[in-house]
């Protein structure tokens, strides 16, 4: 018996547990990660964001779109717990959606694992990006969209746009299938909001008054303070995209904050050149520009490449507000389209380009040799900006069938949708 027991422990010091079995091992330095890093993102929706657009409202609608914001995190966690999780990661159907098996979260326990964390930490995880994707949209329809229509878009588009595209990504689906690489929302998240907000707001319409009255922020220190809230929550969203403890997750780390410091430096040198004022909020945008760009590449490209992703993201999303919008005529009241949709594009870009395999062997851009994963990046953006336009135009149809139209009345547009819609008011007004 004692050589027996001498003879098996010197095969498990000479062969260590295999990486497929410890992968189905809890590990409790993961799981512990994860569910900060869950509470991280968690906070971006109903605080961070919510503050962020909130701020950069006029007084008379900031509540209205703190609601929004508010709404769709609740909606979101209940949909996708019941169904979303099930269409994005059940077993796949022809690259294009997963199946039914996980309504409700059917057949997932206390003791499922997704690697090495339970299957509900991955769940909530997902969760949390689903939520806040959905409540990026809302930056688009400030001012002019009735509530009660942005309860059932919130549902519909959840649905039948964002869960798919999950599904195609990072569910087993035909994009990963064929490569494409966007390690924590560049697609799913960025370019899919970013061109659903677009949609939307070409077909509500421009707001009343939109270039002919001045449409002041109600408080730039609301957004500052939730661009650095979004900025925190971000170490979750982009560094827990590993789902794990490792050296890929630090340097997910790293490279987040400092590309949102140079998307931030990006923008408002850019403003100060172009209008020689630096101001907050462009400071605020730029961070969250440069957060934008880096998400697709985050656990992929080194620290000198999100220098470069972080300040090109802080020009080009100067550009889009400033520039791009005026030309193409369109009324994205808080620039959803111009920062999370073209800098999204641009991340995705550039993790084809910067992907380097000393940070990650998973993934190999065209600097290293690579030259077939740009065209691949370049096939997701495509796929994803017309599936979600045509999707997001599809379920504005039905969504406006059931609610009798989805613009609020002008007068009460003019009123401010605060007090027409909710019945509040942020600031108490004194003449």
């Amino acid at each position: 018996m004692f050589l027996i027991y001498l003879i098996t422990s010197i095969l498990f010091l000479l062969f260590p547990i295999s990486a497929a079995f410890a992968a189905e091992t809890l590990d409790t330095g993961d799981t512990a990660w994860m569910i900060t890093a869950t509470a991280l993102v968690m906070s971006m929706t109903p605080a961070g964001l919510a503050l962020f657009y909130s701020g950069m409202s006029r007084y008379k609608n900031l509540l209205n779109t703190f609601a929004m914001t508010f709404i769709a995190y609740c909606l979101a966690s209940i949909i996708w717990v019941v169904w979303g999780y099930s269409i994005a990661f059940g077993s796949d159907y022809k690259g294009l959606f997963g199946g039914f098996e996980y309504l409700f979260l059917s057949g997932i326990t206390t003791n499922s694992l997704s690697g090495t964390i339970p299957t509900y930490v991955f769940v909530l995880f997902q969760m949390t990006f689903a939520c806040i994707t959905v409540a990026l949209i809302v930056g688009s329809i400030v001012d002019r969209m009735k509530f009660s229509s942005w309860i059932v878009f919130t549902i519909l588009w959840l649905t039948f746009v964002y869960s798919p595209i999950a599904h195609w990504v990072w569910g087993g689906g035909w994009l990963s299938n064929i490569g494409a690489l966007d390690f924590a929302g560049g697609n799913v998240v960025h370019i899919n909001a970013g061109f659903a907000g677009l949609v939307l707001a070409m077909v509500l319409g421009k707001r009343v008054g939109y270039k002919k009255v001045v449409m002041f922020p109600s408080s730039v220190a609301l957004t500052a303070l939730g661009s650095a809230l979004l900025w925190f929550g971000w170490f979750g969203f982009n560094a827990g995209s590993q789902l794990a403890v490792d050296g890929i997750a630090a340097s997910a780390f790293l490279v987040t904050n400092t590309s949102a410091s140079m998307g931030a430096l990006g923008w408002v040198f850019a403003e100060w050149i172009l209008k020689k004022k630096p101001t907050l909020l462009g400071i605020a945008s730029g961070a969250v520009a440069g957060l934008v760009g880096i998400t697709p590449g985050a656990g992929f490209v080194g620290l000198s490449a999100s220098l470069i992703i972080g300040l090109v993201a802080g020009i080009i999303g100067f550009y889009s507000v400033s520039i791009l919008k005026a030309k193409m005529g369109y009324d994205d009241s808080l620039d959803a389209f111009g920062v999370h949709g073209i800098c999204g594009i641009w991340g995705a870009l550039a993790t084809g380009f910067f992907a380097n395999p000393s940070v990650n062997n998973a993934a190999t851009g065209m600097l290293y040799g690579n030259h077939k994963q740009m065209l691949i990046q370049i096939i997701s953006i495509v796929a994803t900006a017309a599936y979600t336009a045509l999707g997001t135009y599809i379920v504005i149809l039905i969504t406006s069938f059931i609610t009798s139209g989805l613009r609020v009345k002008k007068d009460d547009e003019i009123k401010g949708l605060d007090g027409a819609l909710h019945g509040e008011r942020a600031f108490e007004i004194t003449l």
